[in-house]
């Protein structure tokens, strides 16, 4: 069995470090015309095939509950960064694609962020960050 003042140790170090680089990253998005939940919206769908992506989709990426994304979503569409129509697959769904707009804001923010969070990770060396994406996604897949 795991020694639990370890696992509880190890816990807070996680959260601590994910919320203080978060909070770094974040200011990314204060001279931006995206909100850090919108870039996140737009990522999954400028990821997803021909910029597309189902909104279950966008939901199970995101950090927020399913009604906040829906209404995220449904800002976006209002201001143009997103199309949204009936998932042809699944009627109670619906299909996001990136609008040309939405792209172009997602462009100028994703090469500014990346460059952020690599400068902010750069403290650790290619064999780190490879066991810390090990070691993520091995908690992330329980």
């Amino acid at each position: 069995m795991t020694d639990r003042r370890l696992a509880v140790s190890a816990w807070e170090s996680l959260f601590r470090a994910q919320h203080e680089v978060f909070r770094q990253i974040s200011g990314d998005f204060s001279d931006s015309d995206l909100a850090q939940a919108e870039y996140d919206v737009l990522l999954t769908v400028a990821r997803g095939e021909n910029g597309s992506a189902r909104l279950r989709d966008v939901t199970a990426n995101m950090l927020i509950s399913q009604p906040s994304v829906s209404r995220l979503v449904d800002r976006m569409v209002s201001r143009g960064l997103l199309s949204k129509c009936p998932d042809p697959q699944d009627g109670r769904g619906a299909v996001l694609t990136a609008t040309e707009d939405g792209l172009s804001a997602f462009r100028r923010v994703a090469s500014a962020h990346a460059r952020s969070i690599a400068e902010r990770m750069s403290v650790l060396d290619d064999v780190e960050l490879a066991q810390l994406q090990a070691l993520a996604q091995k908690l992330r897949c329980r």
